[in-house]
C-alpha cells in the first residue's frame, strides 16, 4: 500500500504504478497531461514537496509519504491569477503545454516574488511548447508575478471582440487549468483499449498471422486482422488514391514500421503490450528502399501497383533556358532537407463506441471530423450519416492530424465488439506511425541581368513521400508553385516528383512543402546579390511584387498585398545589424488550384444566444475566437452573446479541412455571410427573441484554375499573405533576435497573429539549426528527447511587425489572409543568410552544420 497526499487529500494506492498514471486514472486528475511520458516534455509537470517534477518520472514508492500539488490543487486566488493572465497575454494556443507550465511557474513565484525574465525561462526550460514560442508565456508568467505581489484584483473587463480587438481567446481559462477535455482525458463506462501490433520490418511479406496465445490471455478481449474490416481496408486522406492499409493481410507487402498487423483489445490498458507480445507474426524480410533514387532504380520493386512515383508536377512559363542562358549572371546549387517531425504535443487519441441500433459516435482530435466520419465509413462498409464524430480540443496538429492515426482502428474495435474503445498511442508509436514533413533534394539554378533583376529559374525536385499517399501530391504542387518565390519574373521550368519510399509517409506539415523550396530560392538569391553587390535587403526588395505585378505563377497580385511594405518595416533592422540574413515569401491561403474548397457555417438563434456552428478544426490557431470576433464584427453584438460550437458532424457543416492556411478565409467569410443573413432580420426590426429556433446559412466556394493551364493570368489560390524576415547573429553565430513583419491582411486578434508567428518563427529555427529526426534503414530511431526541439532558454527575443495595405479590405472575410503556415516559411531562409553573412559559407542543408548549434561533420 502506498500513501501520498495529493492536493491536501491523502490517497492510496495497491499497485506501483507511475504516478501520472495514477493521477490521470484513478483520481482523475487529466490537468496533468501525458506528453511523452519519457521526462521530456513536461507536460506532466506537478509539485513535490514544493519541487517542480514530472510526473511520469516518478512511481508511487518513490513518493510514498510525500506532497503532491496538481493544477487542480492550486487555490482560488491563484487559479484566478494564472487564468487572466494567461488569456490576457495570448499565451495559451493548444494548451496542452499550458497547465505543465503554470505548475512550473508556481514552483518559481512561491519563491521568487520578482523574477527576471530569464530566470522565467529557466524555470520553465523543462516545458516544451511546440505552438507559442514561448515569448507570450513568459509575458504571462511575469503578469501572473505581478498580480501575485502587489495583491492586485482580477479587472473586470469588457471586450467588443470585433475585429482588430485583442479579445481573449474563448478556450483560454478551460486550457489554463487543465478543466477543458481532450480526448484521453475522457472515460466512457465499460471501456476497452486497444493497440496494433506493427511491422517488424520496414519492408517484409506477412506470411502468417497467430492470434490463439494472445486470445488466450485473461485480459485480452479480441485480437482484430484486416478479415474483420467489414468494408474497405484501403483508406486515405485524399479518396481517390486510398491507398493506406488498414492492417496488413497474411500474403501482404509491408511498406513501413508503422503498418499495423493486428489490432489487440483488452480490458485494461496496462496489458495490452504483454497481450501484443502474445499476437504471432511470421515474416519474409525484403530490402527496403529508403531514397528516392533507391525506389525510383530500373528494377525496383514496386511499393504500390501503380508504380514508385505518387506524383509528377511540370511548370513552365515563358522560356527558362532561352532567359538563363541570355543573362548576366546564373547560379546553380544543390540543397537537400530531411524529414522533419511535427512534435505536436497531444500524442493521438480516439474513443469510439456504438451510437444507436447500427452507427458508431467517434470522440476526435483531428483536423477534419468529416474526412474522419468519411474515411471510417469507408472502412466500415456504411453510410457516411451511421458515423458520428464530435471533436473534442486539439492539442496541436500542424498538418500531422490530417490523416486517420487512431481513429479508424478505435472505430473498427468499437464496431465489431459493439463497446466503447478507446486508442492511444504512445509517444514513440506517435514517432513512428504518422506522416512526416518531406525531405526534399533540389536542383535550383536562378538568373538575373547586370542590375539584379531577376530573368528565369529552373528547378528539380525529388520529394520523399514515403510509404503512402497522404498528401504528397499537394505538398509536391505547393513547393513547385512557390519555388520561384514572390518576385516579378515570368520565365520558370519547376519539375517534381513525389516519390513513394519504405520511409514513415510524408504528408501535409507547416508550409506545405514551401518551408523546403523557399530555403533553396531565398539562398540562390544570396549568391546573385553578391555577384551583382546588391545587399539581400536591396535584391528582394528590387524584385518583390506589389499590387497588379504577376507572381511567377501568373497570378495578378491583390490590391490588399504588401510584401514590399514588410521589407520597408525590416530594413533599418538589416541594415543595423553587424551580421544579420533576410528572407521574404509568400504562403497562399486555401486549397486552390482549381479544387472544389468551400467554407460553410451555420449561425441560430438558441436560448437567446447566437450559435455560430462550423466544423472547422482548432488546432491551436484559435478557431473558435475567429468565427466569434467576425460575428461580433458583423452583428454588432457582444461576445457574450456568441456561442461558438466545437465540430460535430449532427450539429456542424462541413467547413473542410484545417489545412492551407484556409479556415480564417473561407470559414471566416462563411460566418460573415450566414451573420449578414441574420444581420438583415435584426436590422429590419426584428429583436432577437422573435428569431429563436431560426437558422441562417452562409457559403464560401473559392474560384480558381487548375494547375496546368493556358491562361495568361491564371487565379491559382484564393489569396495569399506575406512576411519579411531578418535573422541577426552575435559574434559567436548565435542568433540574437528575430525581427519580422507579416502582410496576413486584416488582422482578427493581434496578440493572436503574434504569438503564431512567434511560435512559427521558433519551429523555423528548430527545423533549420537543430531538429533531427533520426532515421537508419526505414527504422525510426528518432526520441522525444532526441528531436532538438528549442526549450524557453534557446529562444531569442523576436519582434513583430503586422503590416497592413492600404486596400485592406480588399478582399474577402473582411480582408483576412492566413498566417499559420507563413509563420513558418522566412526563418530558415533568414538564418542561412545570416550565416552566410557571418562567414561567406553556403550551407545547403538542413538542419546547417557549421553553426552555434551543429557543428561541421567530418
Amino acid at each position: 500500500m502506498y500513501s501520498l497526499v495529493v492536493n491536501g487529500k491523502e490517497e492510496h494506492c495497491d499497485t506501483n504504478k507511475k504516478l501520472m498514471d495514477f493521477l490521470r486514472e484513478d483520481l482523475h486528475l487529466t490537468g496533468t497531461k501525458d506528453g511523452c511520458n519519457q521526462g521530456s516534455c513536461g507536460a506532466c509537470s506537478v509539485l513535490i514537496n514544493g519541487r517542480v517534477s514530472k510526473a511520469c518520472l516518478f512511481n508511487l514508492e518513490k513518493v510514498n509519504g510525500k506532497e503532491v500539488l496538481t493544477i487542480e490543487g492550486l487555490d482560488q486566488r491563484q487559479k484566478d491569477v494564472y487564468a487572466y493572465a494567461f488569456a490576457k497575454a495570448g499565451a495559451v494556443q493548444c494548451g496542452y503545454c499550458i497547465p505543465g507550465i503554470v505548475i512550473s511557474a508556481h514552483g518559481l513565484l512561491m519563491k521568487k516574488e520578482e523574477p527576471s525574465d530569464e530566470e522565467v525561462r529557466k524555470a520553465i526550460r523543462g516545458n516544451i511548447c511546440r505552438c507559442t514560442g514561448y515569448v507570450k508565456i513568459i509575458e504571462a508568467i511575469q503578469l501572473a508575478a505581478k498580480f501575485f505581489r502587489e495583491n492586485l484584483e482580477i479587472p473586470e473587463e469588457k471586450s467588443s471582440a470585433k475585429l482588430g480587438d485583442d479579445f481573449k481567446r474563448v478556450d483560454a481559462v478551460e486550457k489554463t487549468l487543465g478543466t477543458g477535455l481532450y480526448v484521453d482525458d475522457i472515460t466512457v463506462d465499460g471501456m476497452l483499449h486497444a493497440s496494433a501490433v506493427r511491422s517488424a520490418y520496414p519492408r517484409a511479406k506477412v506470411l502468417s498471422i497467430n492470434i490463439e496465445k494472445a486470445l488466450a490471455h485473461p485480459d485480452c478481449e479480441s485480437v482484430l486482422t484486416s478479415k474483420d474490416v467489414p468494408g474497405n481496408n484501403k483508406i486515405g486522406h485524399l479518396e481517390f488514391i486510398s491507398d493506406w492499409d488498414v492492417m496488413i493481410p497474411e500474403g501482404g507487402i509491408t511498406r513501413y514500421v508503422g503498418d499495423a498487423i493486428a489490432l489487440v483489445v483488452a480490458k485494461n490498458k496496462e496489458s495490452l503490450e504483454e497481450i501484443k507480445e502474445l499476437v504471432e507474426v511470421a515474416y519474409e524480410e525484403l530490402t527496403p528502399m529508403v531514397t528516392c533514387e533507391q525506389a525510383l532504380a530500373e528494377d525496383a520493386p514496386l511499393i504500390h501497383e501503380k508504380g514508385n512515383i505518387l506524383s509528377h508536377e511540370h511548370l513552365i512559363r515563358g522560356n527558362a533556358d532561352e532567359q538563363l542562358a541570355a543573362s548576366k549572371y546564373v547560379v546553380t546549387q544543390h540543397y537537400s532537407v530531411p524529414i522533419n517531425e511535427h512534435a505536436f504535443m497531444e500524442p493521438e487519441c480516439a474513443i469510439a463506441m456504438p451510437e444507436g441500433e447500427d452507427g458508431i459516435l467517434l470522440y476526435s482530435a483531428g483536423q477534419s471530423i468529416y474526412d474522419e466520419q468519411r474515411e471510417v465509413a469507408r472502412m466500415l462498409g456504411v453510410e457516411k450519416d451511421k458515423v458520428h464524430v464530435q471533436a473534442k480540443l486539439v492539442g496541436g496538429g500542424f498538418g500531422g492530424k490530417e490523416d486517420m492515426s487512431v481513429q479508424h482502428h478505435a472505430s473498427l474495435a468499437a464496431w465489431c465488439l459493439q463497446k466503447p474503445v478507446k486508442v492511444l498511442l504512445s509517444r514513440q508509436e506517435s514517432l513512428m506511425i504518422h506522416p512526416k514533413r518531406h525531405g526534399m533534394e533540389m536542383d535550383f539554378t536562378t538568373g538575373c541581368d547586370e542590375e539584379g533583376n531577376l530573368t528565369a529559374m529552373k528547378a528539380v525536385i525529388y520529394a520523399d513521400t514515403g510509404a503512402y499517399a497522404s498528401l504528397g501530391g499537394p505538398v509536391l504542387q505547393r513547393a513547385c508553385t512557390h519555388a520561384a518565390g514572390p518576385y516579378k519574373y515570368q520565365h520558370i521550368d519547376v519539375e517534381g516528383f513525389a516519390v513513394y519510399t519504405n520511409n514513415p509517409p510524408a504528408g501535409a506539415f507547416r508550409g506545405f512543402g514551401v518551408c523546403q523550396t523557399s530555403f533553396a530560392i531565398e539562398s540562390n538569391l544570396n549568391l546573385l546579390a553578391e555577384k551583382v553587390g546588391l545587399s539581400q535587403w536591396e535584391i528582394r526588395y528590387k524584385n518583390a511584387v506589389a499590387p497588379g505585378d504577376a507572381l511567377p505563377n501568373g497570378q495578378i497580385v491583390s490590391k490588399n498585398a504588401a510584401l514590399k511594405e514588410t521589407l520597408l518595416a525590416v530594413k533599418d533592422a538589416y541594415e543595423q545589424a553587424d551580421v544579420a540574413g533576410i528572407s521574404c515569401f509568400f504562403k497562399n491561403s486555401g486549397i486552390g488550384v482549381g479544387l472544389p474548397d468551400v467554407g460553410r457555417c451555420i449561425i441560430s438563434v438558441e436560448d437567446g444566444k447566437v450559435h455560430v456552428r462550423t466544423s472547422a478544426a482548432c488546432i491551436g490557431q484559435g478557431m473558435a475566437t475567429v468565427t466569434t470576433q467576425v460575428a461580433c464584427e458583423t452583428l454588432d453584438l457582444p461576445p457574450e452573446m456568441i456561442v461558438a460550437e466545437a465540430p460535430d458532424t449532427r450539429r456542424t457543416p462541413d467547413s473542410g479541412t484545417t489545412t492551407a492556411s484556409r479556415q480564417s478565409l473561407f470559414t471566416g467569410e462563411a460566418t460573415r455571410r450566414a451573420a449578414m443573413k441574420l444581420r438583415y432580420e435584426l436590422d429590419m426590426g426584428r429583436p432577437l427573441a422573435d428569431l429563436e429556433g431560426q437558422e441562417f446559412y452562409g457559403e464560401y466556394s473559392a474560384v480558381t484554375d487548375p494547375l496546368i493551364n493556358d491562361k495568361q493570368n491564371p487565379v491559382s489560390h484564393a489569396g495569399y499573405g506575406y512576411a519579411s524576415e531578418v535573422a541577426i547573429l552575435d559574434e559567436k553565430g548565435k542568433v540574437e533576435k528575430f525581427v519580422a513583419a507579416y502582410d496576413v491582411g486584416q488582422v482578427v486578434n493581434p496578440r493572436a497573429a503574434e504569438g503564431q508567428i512567434e511560435g512559427g518563427i521558433v519551429m523555423g529555427m528548430g527545423y533549420a539549426l537543430t531538429e533531427k529526426f533520426l532515421m537508419d534503414q526505414g527504422y525510426v530511431k528518432a526520441k522525444y528527447a532526441t528531436l532538438g526541439l528549442l526549450n524557453a532558454t534557446q529562444v531569442p527575443p523576436i519582434e513583430t511587425h503586422l503590416v497592413q495595405a492600404e486596400n485592406i479590405h480588399d478582399g474577402l472575410a473582411y480582408g483576412i489572409k492566413g498566417v499559420g503556415e507563413l509563420a513558418t516559411i522566412p526563418t530558415a531562409p533568414a538564418l542561412a543568410a545570416a550565416y552566410y553573412a557571418l562567414d561567406g559559407e553556403l550551407r545547403p542543408t538542413l538542419p546547417m552544420e557549421n553553426t552555434f548549434y551543429q557543428k561541421k561533420k567530418r
